[in-house]
Formats: structure tokens, C-alpha cells, sequence
């Protein structure tokens, strides 16, 4: 029941307390836990470094394992960033490797500077979804030869049923591409990845096409 003589006045005292007890809210085996996480790898992948941070010190502050929030960024850096921006995984190892080397409190450190960088740089999950689509492919059932042009021709016998004939060498060709297709026949216009037009990826796109638009009807 409410009344103005229930309220009681708030001191110093009592805000010492209450941020004393704060480390109760954080349950690392209860859905807090998954909330916090779940909340700190979506404001990384929303480009949105201050609340990353945020929930980052939640985590630390409640006495999360650095290892699990490490492990975490190590994952996301590759299915939500991957080579729209090729540091991010490097730089998520290295913070990692840091974390390893020097422990908490100072690993925190590179755990934060990690976590701005992933929340501020490009963002793909073409080859995320590049694995997935290659997944489905096989999950289908439909398993399908190596063609024999891909085939290590280790032994004579071997070479006398064509492994490796007719291979081209790409560092013989022009820019060192051959134009040569490696799927097997059955789904060689099978594409699996498809680069976003984000940071780096916008030129590993524009790269593909110029190689696999441009080859000659007769390249197979």
C-alpha cells in the first residue's frame, strides 16, 4: 500500500549498498546472462559501439568469464563482418591472444578496443551465408564427382584414366586466372557466395565479375 509515509529518504548509505548488491542481477547461468550477451553482440552488429560497450561492462562488471565474451567476438567477426572488412578477424584473435597473455582486470582493455572496432567497421554475412548455401547444397543429397581435370593424378594408373588432363595452371594465364570451372558439371552455375558491396567485399565483387563475366563461352 503506498503512502507518502512509506517513502523514505535515499543517502549516500543507501546507494553505496545498492551498487554493492548490483553483481546479484547478473546471473551467468540464468537468462540475464543470454539477455546480456545477446544484447552486446546485436549493438556490435547494429554499428552501435557505445551501447557494445555498455554491455560489455555488464558483463565484466558481473563477473562474466572474459573467455566467453572473447570466444563470442571471435565468432561474429567472421558471420557479421567477414571480408567486408578482412581485420576484423585478426584484430578479434589478437584481443583474444591479449586477454590470454595479460588477464583481467588489464584484458579488458583489448576486449573493448576489439569490440569498437567490430561495432564500427563494415558489416557482411555473405560468407556466413556462402557456407550455408554450400550446407543446403549437400544436404540435398545430390552428391556429385570431382571432375577428373581436379583430380590428383598421383600414379600412373591414374593418369591413364585422366585424373588431372586437361588442368590449367593458373599462374600460366593472364592475371593468374584461367577461367578454368571447378564445379562439377551437374551445378556449375552454382553461386554460393555472393559478396555484399561492403568495404573490401565491394571489390572482391567487382573483382569476380571481371574474372567469371568476362570468361569465354569455350572456358569450362
Amino acid at each position: 500500500f503506498f503512502s507518502p509515509k512509506n517513502i523514505s529518504k535515499i543517502t549516500l548509505d543507501n546507494v553505496k549498498n545498492a551498487l554493492q548488491k548490483t553483481h546479484i542481477l547478473y546471473d551467468k547461468k540464468g537468462d540475464f546472462h543470454y539477455d546480456v550477451i545477446s544484447a552486446f553482440i546485436k549493438s556490435i552488429r547494429g554499428s552501435d559501439p557505445d551501447a557494445a560497450i555498455y554491455w560489455l561492462a555488464i558483463m565484466l562488471e558481473g563477473g562474466e568469464k572474459p573467455e566467453f565474451i572473447a570466444r563470442r567476438l571471435l565468432i561474429l567477426a567472421s558471420e557479421d563482418i567477414g571480408n567486408a572488412d578482412p581485420n576484423a578477424l585478426p584484430i578479434a584473435i589478437a584481443a583474444q591472444q591479449a586477454l590470454n597473455f595479460i588477464g583481467l582486470p588489464e584484458g579488458a582493455i583489448p576486449l573493448a578496443q576489439a569490440s569498437i572496432y567490430l561495432a564500427t567497421t563494415y558489416k557482411s554475412n555473405a560468407s556466413y551465408l556462402a557456407l550455408k548455401n554450400a550446407q543446403n547444397e549437400i544436404q540435398t543429397g545430390k552428391l556429385y564427382p570431382v571432375p577428373l581435370h581436379l583430380r590428383n593424378a598421383s600414379t600412373a594408373l591414374m593418369q591413364n584414366f585422366g585424373y588431372g588432363k586437361d588442368y590449367r595452371y593458373s599462374h600460366n594465364y593472364e592475371g593468374h586466372f584461367s577461367g578454368q570451372a571447378n564445379l562439377p558439371e551437374e551445378i556449375a552455375n552454382k553461386k554460393f557466395y555472393q559478396p555484399s558491396d561492403q568495404g573490401y567485399e565491394e571489390v572482391i565483387r567487382k573483382r569476380l565479375a571481371n574474372w567469371w563475366e568476362n570468361r569465354s563461352p569455350n572456358e569450362t
